[in-house]
């Protein structure tokens, strides 16, 4: 751990630790030069030694790094410290996706089309410049206090038509977002990011995921085997627009998804554009006998 106080290159001063992963540890810092708060991400000196980690590292920052847009986590400088990497990020004064769910434990249905449509514009603009991410979920989704959604953790995200990917590197994610042919082991594609969309989207409206066990084993096969479960289940007031939505993003074959991340966005900003489309329309019957 890098002690309160220290300066990292003469430039950012470490004030405390935000979080710790298996691989990396992220500082709030403050840039002496620019006098703002900064996030230092600086990988762990016993899991550089794993060369995987190491390359891991690596790609996230080549790719954050290649991405400057306003709903992507912005990376502001690349460098090393005692030889271990580290990136600097922009501080998010927010909450991830998934403190915001623990607490309020599902989002109002134009709350959710709004987070989705940021989320998707951020997917998309990485898709356009050739990054699969690989990785979507509420944890790596940060909202700030001004409502701005950023996506952010490119630690396993890929560049398409890479050759780098190994096949052991093929089965990565966490696995209840994890679309079920990268379960399967085929390489990621813009279709898988898709899937974790969905079921993104999925959890903003009902608290929960889809699929659920005690293994992530038992987890994958869901998603590979299971009738993909109506969202209505789980939230019986989910407008039929949204429900649409959710099951082509969440198809079982990538072809049958949508053809990219801007048809799906399209799709939520149709719904943003008309926020009627999500009133419940009552029948004929129920018109009938409830009129003032």
């Amino acid at each position: 751990m890098l002690e309160t106080g220290s300066l990292i290159d003469d430039r950012y001063k470490i004030i405390k630790v935000l979080g710790e992963g298996g691989m990396a540890v992220v500082y709030l810092a403050k840039d002496v030069i620019s006098n703002k708060d900064v996030a230092v991400k600086i990988i762990k000196e016993e899991t550089m030694k794993n060369p995987v980690n190491l390359t891991r590292f690596e790609r996230e920052a080549r790719a954050a790094a290649s991405l400057n847009h306003q709903n992507i986590v912005r990376v502001i400088n690349l460098g090393a410290h005692d030889n271990r990497p580290y990136m600097v990020n922009e501080y998010i004064r927010g909450k991830t996706l998934r403190d915001t769910l623990n607490v309020r434990g599902k989002f109002s249905f134009l709350e959710a089309c709004d987070i989705m449509y940021q989320l998707c514009s951020a997917v998309l603009f990485a898709h356009q410049h050739g990054v699969i991410h690989r990785d979507i979920k509420p944890q790596n989704v940060f909202i700030t206090v001004d409502g701005t959604v950023k996506l952010g953790d490119f630690g396993i995200a890929t560049f398409q038509n890479s050759a780098h990917v190994t096949r052991s590197e093929v089965v990565v994610g966490s696995v209840h977002y994890l679309a079920p042919e990268i379960s399967q082991g085929n390489p990621a594609t813009p279709q898988s990011d898709i899937y974790s969309l969905g079921i993104t989207f999925f959890e903003l409206i009902t608290g929960r995921v889809p699929f659920d066990d005690e293994s992530a084993l038992a987890v994958a096969l869901k998603h590979i085997k299971e009738k993909f479960p109506s969202v209505r289940i789980y939230n019986p007031k989910t407008p039929i627009v949204i429900e649409k939505i959710i099951t082509k993003a969440c198809a079982k074959s990538p072809l049958d998804r949508y053809h990219s991340v801007a048809d799906m966005r399209k799709d939520i900003e149709k719904v943003l554009h008309d926020p009627s489309c999500l009133e419940e329309k009552k029948g004929f019957f129920a018109r009938l006998f409830h009129r003032k």
